[in-house]
């Protein structure tokens, strides 16, 4: 029997190469410890792991999160992880993410049009896609219960003090591009806020420690 291993997309793989851990604070290292635990300790008890990365629109910053999570626990081999996103509202994945996604070597393409496109996103050949397109928090297609809620915007951490099902609630913020929108700086904010997030995810995933240790008699 021939078994085809996955890989990333090479674009996406050169990307990841060039990423660099040692540009985070100590600061923000101690901000993101709170999801390596969380991880760790699914991985360690072998259970799934779900995190709904939570804005207030679900239009940025959460999409770009939930695909750099997914992307790279790929790239680390950790398995049965489920990233998701969400808003407090609902509006649409805004075009300059899909267009940064693309542009780091994702392959995407529009499901479907409207006020709120679906898209389909690649991060390797033989891999589902991430199915991106703009929700609540609470929206079907997101998990009910046992999940750790990611908070990547100040409004919607201030705005959401409780979430429902959510086993851990991890705030980690990030400026919104959204600030230059349609200005010569778009395209450069929208990549700097990419390669943020995807750095420091990057550090996250690579602290999860995935060996399956033997059970003692």
């Amino acid at each position: 029997m021939i078994i085809t291993q996955s890989h990333l997309f090479p674009e996406i793989a050169n990307l990841v190469k060039s990423l660099d851990p040692e540009t985070i604070t100590d600061e923000r290292k101690a901000i993101l410890q709170s999801l390596i635990d969380f991880i760790q300790s699914k991985v360690s008890n072998q259970q799934e792991i779900r995190i709904n990365f939570i804005c207030t629109h679900n239009s940025r910053r959460s999409h770009l999160s939930q695909v750099w999570a997914q992307t790279l626990a790929f790239h680390f081999s950790i398995k049965n992880i489920f990233c998701y996103s969400g808003g407090t509202e609902s509006t649409a994945l805004y075009p300059m993410v899909a267009e940064t996604l693309k542009n780091s070597g994702f392959k995407v393409k529009m499901l479907s049009e409207g006020n709120n496109p679906v898209y389909s996103i690649k991060y390797a050949e033989n891999e589902q896609p991430i199915i991106g397109f703009s929700k609540k928090l609470d929206d079907n297609f997101n998990p009910k219960s046992g999940f750790a809620a990611v908070m990547t915007c100040s409004q919607a951490d201030g705005g959401c003090p409780f979430i429902e099902g959510a086993v851990k609630r991890i705030p980690i913020t990030y400026e919104d591009p959204k600030a230059f929108d349609n200005t010569p700086k778009q395209v450069e904010k929208y990549n700097e806020r990419s390669l943020q997030i995807a750095t420091e995810l990057f550090y996250v995933f690579s602290q999860i420690n995935s060996k399956k240790w033997p059970l003692k008699d």
